[in-house]
């Protein structure tokens, strides 16, 4: 063999290392967004020394938005995950005459790393960062009716999740669970009026959360049926809500099913072209 032919080798080899090497790295990377929409129904269990020693039992119902996607700076292993959410209950006493209605507003937002294991199994766990806030009524009470309730926590989340084939129908199965591990909240004295902290009265109003005096348990189980690009979801969510802190008890408890919507979805920007076949589409789950 000629150094001719050799040098013209090495050279088309190198070439077409390198072409293979700039198509790989130019691969187009497309993260579609995992959005869904869910309703939820069922019974309420609401107590709160400030206002009455007595348990009140009721109703409760829940409107929640949940984003996932794929991370940016590494899509094959990390999640983001947002829960928006409102959530209001009606509740009465045992003898029927004086209810508590509570209604709050709450946002998550947190990173997950997700393993995809064998027989179709995944499991993440991660972080978030999360606020509540809202209040409970109760139409007993003439001078202080109402008790705000707002609180900032750090979170642990994860969740676990198995796919099936039902007939011809996949199916996805999935538990979430968020539990706060540290953050703030708003508390008053066990007798101190909102009157008195609009006077001044601000001393002791924020303390630290932690699972010893707030605990609070979200968990969520689901089934997704896949009809089509959008999916029928059905589950079952319980909310455990618990603080004790200035001789308050606070004690909201939510069992609910739930319905709702989920898909995939992702956003095609007027100064880019549709993606082609060569784009890798990075699914949430």
């Amino acid at each position: 063999m000629s150094f001719k032919t050799i040098a013209l080798s090495a050279l088309a080899i190198t070439a077409a290392t390198f072409c293979c090497n700039g198509a790989t790295s130019g691969l187009e990377v497309i993260r579609p967004v995992n959005s869904s929409w869910m309703l939820d129904a069922g019974s309420a269990h609401v107590a709160d020394t400030y206002l009455s020693p007595l348990k009140y039992t009721g109703w409760n119902a829940s409107f929640e938005y949940e984003r996932l996607q794929a991370m940016k700076f590494s899509p094959d292993a990390w999640r983001q995950q947002l829960h928006v959410g409102v959530e209001l209950s009606d509740a009465t006493n045992r003898a029927g005459n004086g209810s508590m209605l509570y209604g709050g507003l709450y946002a998550r937002w947190g990173m997950l790393r997700m393993w995809r294991l064998p027989y179709r199994f995944t499991v993440a766990a991660g972080g978030s960062a999360g606020a509540t806030i809202g209040g409970i009524y109760n139409n007993r009470n003439g001078n202080n009716p109402a008790a705000a309730k707002a609180d900032v926590t750090a979170n642990l989340t994860g969740w676990a999740t198995w796919s099936i084939d039902l007939g011809r129908m996949p199916v996805m199965f999935r538990w979430q669970t968020t539990l706060p591990l540290v953050g703030m909240f708003f508390s008053p004295e066990y007798d101190e009026l909102y009157y008195e902290m609009y006077l001044g009265n601000r001393h002791g109003l924020i303390h630290c959360a932690w699972p010893g005096r707030f605990f609070r348990w979200d968990n969520l189980v689901t089934a997704d049926l896949d009809f089509a690009t959008t999916r029928l979801r059905l589950g079952f969510r319980s909310r455990i809500y618990s603080t004790e802190v200035n001789h308050i008890t606070t004690r909201i408890f939510s069992y609910s099913f739930v319905l709702g919507v989920t898909g995939d979805w992702f956003s095609v920007s007027r100064r880019k072209d549709v993606p082609d076949d060569t784009a890798r589409f990075i699914y949430a789950y």
